[in-house]
């Protein structure tokens, strides 16, 4: 079945008269009105419990697409269903419907669900448990997604949980700002709802660590690659999970010159939201954290009209 995004209708569904049978009807045995009716009732009776809240049976999407129970296939990919049970993703989303929406999909794609209206308990909750991920809203009352990310991002116990965005604000600019502040991906009202949960879990997978330990090191910079972790200068240095997935791939590859579409693909895989310009704003929050001088970098070089290399420096 085609995905389609979510729209609200000022009509119920109603079937297409493309799915109606041509032929003329024929006249029904007896007791078979009675057993249609029955049977109708009880489609109605599943259909409505499918659409999980009333409002929901105006909205154009299928409830259907992630079949739960028992017979639960497991999805396309790394990881089955049950793997993500336990993942708890915060939504901020003033729009009931729509957070309903994003709540009823995330689950029957077997995360659990946290909504909040207004960020004001946002932070204290997550500082209480932590969840796997955030999704932001931008324009919400009480404040502004904006503002919610440059906070966890400087919070200390926070600042490593991957963010999206999830708002109607589409400008190029608004994308930047995102990434400059930290977010792991960016998308766009409206939405289509499996690609809503198939970002979701892409950018999940770039957070996970790596089975085998690797610890890259030069001069007074540390990557621990089974930690996730960046030390400079002896300090801890709070890096984003696509951050870090960038400096250690391109530490891992010294004195090789990347084009920018080739660390998209090696980095952010089949994110739509990213673009060449992307990359710069990762390549300078990084440089911002391992360079003395960001401007004059000595590790992470621009080579002009071909991308960037990292220089490894040669021991003395």
């Amino acid at each position: 079945m085609p995905d389609q995004r979510y729209e609200v209708s000022q009509t119920p569904f109603r079937q297409s008269s493309k799915n109606q049978a041509k032929s003329p009807a024929r006249p029904a045995p007896p007791g078979a009105l009675s057993r249609r009716q029955s049977a109708g009732e009880r489609r109605n009776s599943v259909s409505n419990s499918s659409n999980v809240c009333n409002p929901f049976a105006c909205l154009h999407y299928s409830v259907h697409r992630y079949p739960s129970g028992p017979q639960q296939p497991a999805f396309d990919g790394r990881r089955t269903r049950a793997d993500w049970l336990s993942q708890t993703i915060f939504v901020l989303e003033d729009d009931a419907d729509i957070s309903r929406l994003v709540q009823h999909h995330l689950e029957a794609a077997g995360f659990d669900v946290r909504l909040f209206q207004t960020p004001t308990n946002l932070i204290p909750e997550a500082e209480r448990q932590a969840p796997a991920l955030f999704l932001l809203d931008i324009m919400v009352p009480g404040g502004d997604g904006l503002d919610v990310c440059r906070r966890l991002r400087n919070h200390a116990g926070l600042s490593t949980i991957p963010i999206i965005f999830l708002t109607a604000r589409a400008s190029e600019n608004d994308r930047v700002l995102g990434l400059e502040l930290g977010a792991d991906d960016y998308i766009t009202k409206p939405f289509a709802t499996r690609e809503l949960v198939a970002r979701v879990k892409a950018v999940l997978r770039r957070f996970e660590r790596p089975t085998a330990p690797s610890v890259t090191s030069f001069e007074d910079v540390v990557i621990d690659a089974n930690a996730m972790q960046l030390k400079v200068r002896g300090e801890i240095t709070t890096t984003t999970a696509t951050e870090f997935r960038l400096l250690d791939y391109l530490a891992r590859h010294p004195g090789r010159v990347f084009s920018r579409d080739r660390l998209l693909d090696a980095v952010w895989g089949d994110a739509r939201f990213v673009t060449p310009r992307s990359v710069d704003v990762y390549v300078r929050r990084i440089r911002e954290k391992i360079e003395i001088d960001p401007e004059n970098p000595r590790y992470l070089k621009t080579v002009r009209g071909a991308g960037y290399r990292f220089e490894m420096p040669r021991a003395e």
